[in-house]
Order: structure tokens, then C-alpha cells, then sequence
């Protein structure tokens, strides 16, 4: 299967930093030039989602989501059934390129793979398949962000294509957010662990490697007014809570469990 970056042209020190990840693993991979939202302020004009509401897109979130388009189309057009997406900040685990080297491993009835973790709370389900090399594969059960690292298959990218010729959503929630219901409807898996992380979560590597949609993201979210918290009513937290509770028992009889997806460990596995 193919293995697709996606990088802009103004950040070539982004793509030595994943010639050089890709080499540690020995992978080879395809460089995508990525839609520049920074020049490119009418693409905040196209059609959003309506879930967005008040929260309007910025340039850069919508020009994301065309970069991943650009890869689903190449995935499209190849004679491979699974292709792979990164973008341009991931760091990879020291036993990701056994993973990537073939993708016998994968579910036959994946139209997506996560392949990174958002070092937040999920849900995947309790069964168990394995990959192989210490990894392991489970459903995917509630919102996990992030499109770092994914496996597509070619009919989910055909079908994500479709869904997005005339309105635009951030990548993440095109991708891994079940409220969006109008959406096609996808069988997702989680790898556990996860083989690689966005730099931005990683200490060191979170100054050299800095989220590039985080400040015009935040900056839409204050002029919005969501980023006010609301006081809510004693009630209303008495439903949520209740709420909390019977989801809680509902996930435990459906063999649902909340985690957070570690990262894979950074020493070569014999």
C-alpha cells in the first residue's frame, strides 16, 4: 500500500523530519503537497457543516481537509486495497515500519485504521485481533481525534471523497466523529498500541514540532463566544450525570472499554 505525507511547501524542515523517520523505520513513502490555507482566505466562504454552527472553520482547517482529499484521491486511483496517511508532525515508535511493511494484518472488514494515539480517553470494544509484532487491533467505539496516522481502504476513500465535494468539516470529525451521522457510515479500528504520536504531545519534541492549526483554531473559537463557559442549571447536571451512569452500564454490557491508547515503546522489539 501506498504510505502518503502530506507536507506545504513552506515547511520543508517538517518533511527532513519525516525522510528521517521514515529512514529509522525503513519505509519508503510519497510526499503530497498540502493545500496552504495561510494564502488562501476564501476557502472560509465554502459551505461548512451545519453541526459547526456558530464555530466557523478557519482557512486552514478546510485547506487540512483538502490536503487528506488529495491523498483519498491517489488511494483512489491505486491498485491497492488499504493506503496510509500522515501528516507531517508524527514521530514513529521503534517497531511501526513491521506494521507498515504490509497490510495482511488488517481486518477485512477495516475501512479505516487509526494508526496513532491523541493521548485522550476513547472507547474501543473488548475483542481482541491481533496484527502481529506486539500490536493489536480493537473497534473503535467513540470519538478518537487526530488524522496523524491512518489506514484508509479505497472504498472508505472513494465514499469520503463523495461526502465532501460540496461541504467541508475538519478532517477529524470527517474521519473519527460519529456524531456527524450523515456521514458513510465506516468500520473503524484502533491499533493498540499505537505506532506513532503527533509530535506536539511528545516534550521535547512538542517545541520542533508545534500544531499548526491550534492558533487560528483557538482564535475562532474565542470570536465564536463558545470558548465562554456556561453555568449550567442543577438539573441539567443531575441529567448529565444520570446520563453518565446508565452510558457507563450500557458500554459494559456491549464489551466496551475507555482507555487511553499508549504509545508503542520507542526500543526495537527482538
Amino acid at each position: 500500500m501506498k504510505l502518503l505525507v502530506i507536507n506545504l511547501d513552506r515547511s520543508p524542515d517538517r518533511l527532513a523530519h519525516m525522510t528521517a523517520e521514515f529512514a529509522r523505520i525503513g519505509i519508503a513513502f510519497e510526499r503530497v503537497v498540502a493545500v496552504d490555507g495561510s494564502n488562501r482566505p476564501e476557502l472560509e466562504q465554502q459551505p461548512q457543516h451545519p453541526m459547526y454552527g456558530a464555530r466557523q472553520l478557519s482557512s486552514s482547517e478546510i485547506a487540512c481537509l483538502h490536503s487528506h482529499r488529495a491523498c483519498w484521491s491517489i488511494i483512489v486511483q491505486d491498485d491497492a486495497p488499504y493506503g496510509a496517511v500522515f501528516e507531517d508532525d508524527v514521530v514513529f515508535s521503534a517497531n511501526a515500519g513491521r506494521v507498515l511493511a504490509g497490510s495482511g494484518w488488517i481486518p477485512p472488514d477495516a475501512d479505516i485504521v487509526k494508526l496513532e494515539t491523541f493521548f485522550s480517553k476513547t472507547m474501543i470494544h473488548r475483542t481482541r485481533i491481533f496484527a502481529g509484532h506486539g500490536f493489536s487491533v480493537f473497534r473503535l467505539c467513540r470519538f478518537h481525534p487526530g488524522t496523524g496516522g491512518y489506514i484508509i481502504s479505497r472504498q472508505a476513500a472513494r465514499d469520503l471523497l463523495e461526502a465532501t465535494e460540496r461541504v467541508n468539516l475538519t478532517a477529524d470529525d470527517l474521519v473519527f466523529n460519529p456524531a456527524f451521522s450523515n456521514l458513510p457510515s465506516k468500520t473503524i479500528y484502533q491499533l493498540v498500541p499505537a505506532l506513532c504520536a503527533q509530535g506536539q504531545f511528545l516534550g521535547p519534541m512538542a517545541a520542533v514540532l508545534p500544531s499548526l492549526l491550534d492558533q487560528e483554531r483557538d482564535t475562532k473559537w474565542v470570536t465564536s463566544g463558545l470558548s465562554t463557559k456556561r453555568r449550567r442549571p442543577a438539573a441539567e447536571k443531575l441529567r448529565t450525570e444520570a446520563g453518565r451512569i446508565i452510558g457507563r452500564v450500557v458500554d459494559f454490557c456491549k464489551f466496551r472499554r475507555r482507555t487511553i491508547i499508549p504509545l508503542d515503546s520507542p526500543t526495537p522489539r527482538d
